[in-house]
């Protein structure tokens, strides 16, 4: 490693390592989202119910990518930053290419099954009504079939980037996907495509973005390529001396959690497509703006793991228990800002994107109240789950992944939605947040019981 990352994660101060690892991943996310909420903003001014609500179907679908992302990039920087850790360069080369191949053979696969299967997909995922089964397809095809794969591989190379250090260098390359995004949109929806096209345009704009952002990724790591441990040829020895295991092990939770998360929001959607098509655009948009309090714990998270794995692995368990404390406190005190400001604005908020006085924006207005509380529970968990991803406690971090989003969230649906018409369909998720976190905690002193001598 270079002598100015090595420092970074050896002998800085630990607020001044996670906020330099995490500031720009923080950033990266929330451009992330309001390139997100750019598609449902200015779809949101056709005044079309039907394409605001095809975006967010398609939401689920188009977030699986981050899955496979997930699953060999973080499982892939937790590796690599480890090896760097125990000085084993070479291990760090061949985890970066194990997990390039990975993802680029999962995402093909999974976007030539989209293509094939897209009509009974789509149903599958709530867009069985008549206004919203037609456009939902056009977006599915845009984004997943046809720019699935540089959505994936960009967002892998962001995460193997960031295992170096480089956190800049990784939010750079999602912001350029991101902005771009921003200034596409409206090009293609309302200059070059015809009136009626509006959703496929926002499609476009979305996946020649991640196309640019990818093209970014790429030129960067040739420039990079004699400073940089990550190598992408294909030879046998990715397989050995434990690297699939430690991918795997990492990868596995977060690549589940975030499955899970889409499996969870499909089952919302379809259960709010039962009561409406207000309710389940009010429900889309509160989503995407409570989704901006995630991408801040998300980014936090996901920045201070490689400083976790890398000093956890050196020995320097103090420096590790530190960091956590530092990345911990941050998102929660961040979760708990978002949950303030969307209690207290949440007309304008919905207000961005559906009008005032329409059934769509009360049902919004009710939902964002509810979802946000569970933002500071979620925060804790959240980051509780990077740190057993970063020290390679694989089977804690999966039980959590599937705790927080699926095992608990997905029966409190059902059940508090017999018990509270609409409403209770939302509640489960800050219910479910709840437990996850106190579950968490539980398991995290019961490591820090058996590592206490380490750890203090």
């Amino acid at each position: 490693m270079k002598e100015k990352e090595k420092a970074l994660f050896e002998t800085s101060r630990v607020t001044t390592a996670v906020f330099k690892l995490a500031v720009p991943t923080v950033i990266g996310q929330i451009i992330l989202v309001i390139y997100n909420m750019a598609d449902t903003f200015f779809v949101g001014l056709t005044g079309r119910d039907g394409d605001l609500a095809a975006v967010t179907v398609c939401m689920p679908a188009f977030m699986f990518l981050s899955a496979v992302a997930n699953l060999f990039g973080v499982g892939g920087a937790a590796a690599i930053a480890r090896a760097l850790g125990e000085g084993k360069p070479d291990k760090a080369s061949r985890a970066s290419a194990l997990a390039f191949y990975g993802t680029l053979s999962f995402t093909g696969v999974y976007a030539l099954g989209a293509f094939l299967f897209r009509h009974p997909f789509v149903d599958l995922l709530g867009g069985t009504d008549r206004a919203v089964h037609g456009a939902a397809v056009s977006y599915l095809l845009v984004t997943v079939c046809v720019g699935g794969v540089a959505t994936a591989l960009g967002n892998l190379f962001a995460h193997l980037i960031r295992a170096e250090g480089r956190s800049i260098h990784a939010s750079l390359g999602i912001g350029l996907g991101g902005v771009l995004n921003i200034a596409l949109d409206p090009l293609f929806m309302f200059v070059l495509l015809p009136r009626g096209r509006e959703v496929a345009g926002a499609a476009a704009a979305t996946a020649l973005s991640n196309c640019a952002s990818l093209l970014y990724f790429i030129i960067l790591l040739f420039r990079l390529r004699h400073k940089s441990h990550l190598a992408f040829r294909w030879e046998r020895a990715m397989f050995r001396d434990g690297v699939p295991r430690e991918i795997f092990s990492s990868g596995v939770p977060a690549c589940v959690m975030t499955l899970f998360e889409n499996v969870s929001y499909a089952v919302l959607d379809k259960l709010m497509s039962l009561e409406g098509l207000a309710a389940q655009t009010g429900i889309g948009v509160a989503k995407k703006v409570n989704m901006l309090a995630h991408s801040v714990v998300r980014g936090i998270a996901q920045g201070s793991l490689p400083l976790l794995a890398y000093n956890f692995a050196a020995g320097n368990k103090k420096r590790t228990r530190d960091s956590l404390l530092v990345a911990q406190g941050a998102a929660v005190g961040a979760a708990l800002i978002c949950t303030v400001l969307s209690q207290a604005l949440p007309h304008p908020l919905i207000g961005a994107f559906l009008d005032r006085g329409i059934p769509s924006h009360g049902f919004g207005v009710v939902f964002l109240r509810i979802l946000c509380l569970g933002a500071p529970f979620s925060a804790c968990a959240y980051t509780f789950i990077s740190f057993f991803q970063a020290v390679g406690e694989g089977k804690t971090s999966f039980f959590l992944a599937i705790l927080r989003k699926g095992v608990v969230d997905i029966p409190l649906m059902f059940l508090l939605g017999h018990l509270i018409p609409i409403y209770g369909i939302v509640w489960a998720t800050p219910a479910a947040d709840v437990v996850c976190c106190a579950a968490s905690v539980v398991l995290f002193l019961a490591f820090f019981k058996r590592h206490e001598d380490e750890l203090e």
